[in-house]
């Protein structure tokens, strides 16, 4: 049951009433004369609850930190992201309009710079209107409301109960408020108190403060206030939603027009001042400045990243809600890496190649990622998609950001088809063989059970089930250099040079370079070598991972990890600890030269084709079905993964086949692969971004040494004989005869081979892999 009210404190009643008056006008000269009163008089006055209250309360209260807005910039300090619970936006008072000054100060507190804190004529008046009638008023000066602001603001940021909003306040709240009033005049000057409080009322909506305000409804700074604009906004104090403006445009004239007359009426303006301003409308210009990465625009994505990168670290706070109240109340200003300028590039081609628009493309997208080697910053990260929520039957919107991993916003990668090639190759060089060695490509079938070298595996070894790896281009299965095999991307090349390779050293280099399978069972692994298939490309890896693996080919084999935060501080300058530039030898520079010898030739003959300066180099990559796209190219100063593909139908199977398709609201090709949309997408991105980065010399790769000459023929041999032996080998990178006849479409011969199939693995089930 609830406690019945004493009638001396029931504010119902007339009893009540007359109590409340003398209780709160005796307090207010207690606190005015400094809390100083004898017992006796205190007890006359029938305040004794009150003075419990007084005596309970500490002399002043703790202030925490006011909400503010945090920012994400990008490389060159311009915001891409706020974020913000309450939009404030803490300014000085000199950076605040005089004609703003004497607005609040005319309408809330005309006395503000002559009283102590408290204002006894403001109270006095104000209990004599509530004892008169049944409504009440109130009296508190500005330094009261500031007080009672901040004491809101506590109670939000400690989640408690207990509430000191206006008109939900007891007795004891306005004690409390009124002692805690006199103490901060005895801390802070009355131009302290009012910046203070200008920076922290609420104005309208999720707006705080004079600043956010004035750019909300007037598209202006705070110090550029007129009078009238002045006015309208200190008259939304006090019922901030019924004086809206935008609304409310009715009432909030009437009550801006009321907020003059008090200045003049008080003399903070003339009667000319407030003749033109009576007669001007409202003259609105809002704007919107909106939370979080929707606002972003093309940079979304890449924000949503960094986002999630805050949330899952500790370092800013215990709890991902610690962390939440950082991000949106803590008034951070996070630097990152991101080249805006080029990245809104990226989302343009991104949209070209795949036109979001187009109704047949409701499962298939575009991702583009781009790494700086030698740093790993994050560059660019963009896709075909607008960042929101998903509208049914439209591939236009979603959250999911293709290049990163699941737990960090990310749709868990994509098989990696033909990029995963060239790691068969490292791990083949690595064991002392050469580019321009030739390999059987001819062996199509695998019998179950055949064995497989792999030395960190239990026994040393590892087993297929019945498997046979093929080509999309039948004239390849024949011996081969190894450069051809790459060049032209042959499965069973590929498969050749894995079987006469240590399984564990190519699975290695993919953990080396920052590689995870994200279809691994239980959650995202390191590439598992007991399945030989995944040198084919079975595992699912992210573009963000496959740009910056292939950052370190361009780095001669110094690989970084990506990283796209550069600096975190919060609004005093406190400085938050970041992840810092993580790079280290993982290849040793002449497998790279030798690599890069093949690779540059895949992008400048068959991809690039002239449009692209280099240097350049890079990778193609299909998988079965084409439900998965990519091309991985690279300068030495930025490296960029392209891939196109199906989210929803991302496995690797015939009804979700990407051959003959709708695509772009026409009938893809018979054949799709990455020569279709990757490659192209690829292009026309790198085709301006690598003038803004470096774009040196990949090295040369070893050539192959000629053949031993008898010794009469050495003794003769001419000057131009030594010059033609410094020349680079050239490798067997021709179309075979055989293949042209065989090859239905002559754009690009070597494009079909990212089709491959390669089934087999360790427990004799079969999975798909791309070229």
């Amino acid at each position: 049951m609830a406690a019945k009210k004493s009638p001396f404190f029931d504010t119902a009643t007339t009893l009540g009433k007359v109590v409340a008056f003398f209780g709160i006008s005796a307090l207010c000269g207690v606190l005015a004369a400094g809390m100083l009163v004898p017992i006796a008089a205190i007890a006359k006055t029938g305040l004794t609850t009150g003075n419990n209250i007084v005596s309970a309360l500490p002399s002043s209260f703790e202030k925490l930190p006011i909400p503010e807005p945090s920012t994400i910039l990008d490389a060159d300090g311009k915001t891409i992201a706020t974020f913000y619970q309450q939009n404030r936006q803490p300014v000085k008072l000199d950076d605040i309009s005089p004609n703003m000054r004497k607005a609040i100060i005319s309408v809330e507190d005309e006395r503000f710079y002559e009283h102590k804190g408290i204002d006894p004529k403001g109270i006095a008046r104000a209990v004599v209107g509530n004892l008169t009638s049944s409504s009440r008023s109130g009296a508190s000066t500005l330094t009261q409301q500031y007080v009672n602001n901040l004491l809101v603001n506590n109670q939000v940021l400690t989640g408690s109960e207990e509430s000191t909003v206006s008109g939900q306040k007891d007795y004891a709240d306005k004690i409390r408020e009124l002692k805690y009033a006199v103490a901060i005049e005895k801390e802070m000057s009355k131009d302290e108190i009012l910046e203070g409080y200008l920076n922290l009322v609420l104005l309208s909506g999720r707006e705080y403060g004079v600043q956010a305000a004035a750019q909300r409804f007037y598209s202006v700074d705070a110090k550029d206030l007129n009078l009238q604009q002045s006015a309208m906004l200190a008259g939304m104090v006090q019922l901030p939603n019924v004086y809206n403006p935008i609304n409310n445009p009715e009432r909030s004239i009437d009550r801006r027009n009321k907020v003059l007359g008090n200045m003049y009426r008080t003399g903070a303006i003339t009667k000319k001042e407030y003749d033109q301003a009576v007669k001007s409308d409202l003259e609105l210009d809002p704007s919107i400045s909106p939370s979080g990465c929707t606002a972003a625009k093309e940079n979304a994505y890449f924000c949503d990243y960094v986002t999630n990168l805050i949330l899952a670290d500790d370092t800013y706070g215990k709890t991902k809600e610690d962390r939440e109240n950082l991000l949106y109340r803590g008034g951070l200003t996070v630097k990152t890496t991101l080249n805006s300028k080029l990245n809104k590039k990226a989302a343009k081609d991104a949209a070209k190649a795949i036109d979001p628009d187009a109704k047949s493309n409701t499962d298939i997208y575009s991702s583009i990622v781009s790494v700086e080697p030698g740093t790993g910053k994050i560059l660019t990260m963009a896709q075909n998609t607008t960042y929101g929520p998903e509208i049914k039957n439209s591939g236009k919107n979603t959250y999911y950001n293709f290049a990163v991993p699941r737990a960090l916003g990310g749709a868990g990668g994509f098989q990696g088809g033909s990029t995963m090639k060239p790691y068969t190759t490292l791990g083949w060089l690595a064991e002392g063989n050469r580019m321009y060695e030739k390999i059987n490509a001819k062996k199509q079938h695998f019998t179950a059970g055949n064995k497989w070298k792999a030395s960190c595996l239990p026994g040393g070894t590892t087993y297929t089930a019945d498997w046979t790896p093929k080509n999309a281009s039948p004239g390849f299965y024949r011996s081969m250099t190894v450069d051809t095999g790459l060049y032209w991307s042959i499965n069973t090349a590929t498969v050749q040079e894995a079987y006469k390779t240590d399984l564990c050293t190519i699975a290695d280099y993919t953990k080396k370079l920052g590689l995870l399978d994200h279809g691994a069972k239980g959650g995202p692994a390191p590439i598992s070598p007991a399945n030989p298939s995944f040198i084919l490309g079975a595992a699912e890896i992210t573009p963000l991972s496959q740009a910056a693996a292939f950052a370190a080919f361009a780095n001669k084999g110094e690989y970084c990890e990506p990283r796209a935060i550069t600096g975190v501080s919060d609004k005093d300058g406190n400085e938050y600890k970041v992840k810092k530039e993580t790079c280290s030898q993982q290849v040793d520079p002449t497998y790279i030269a030798d690599l890069n010898g093949t690779l540059q030739k895949i992008a400048t003959k068959r991809v690039s084709k002239g449009r692209v300066d280099g240097p350049i180099a890079g990778k193609t990559g299909t998988n079965d079905y084409a439900t998965s796209t990519w091309f991985v190219g690279y300068t030495t100063g930025i490296s960029t993964a392209a891939w196109v593909g199906r989210l929803e139908g991302k496995a690797a199977t015939e009804k979700n086949e990407m051959h003959g398709a709708m695509i772009n609201d026409e009938k893809a090709p018979w054949m799709v692969d990455s020569s279709t949309y990757a490659a192209p997408l690829w292009v026309d991105f790198m085709e301006e971004a690598v003038h803004e980065y470096e774009r040196n010399s990949f090295g040369s790769a070893r050539r192959q040494p000629p053949p031993p000459k008898p010794k009469e023929e050495e003794d003769s041999k001419s000057d131009s004989d030594e010059k033609d032996n410094d020349k680079e080998e050239s490798t067997d990178d021709s179309k075979p005869k055989e293949e042209s006849s065989s090859k239905p479409d002559a754009r690009d011969i070597g494009r079909g081979n990212d089709n491959g199939n390669g089934n087999g693995n360790g427990n004799g089930n079969g999975n798909k892999s791309d070229d």
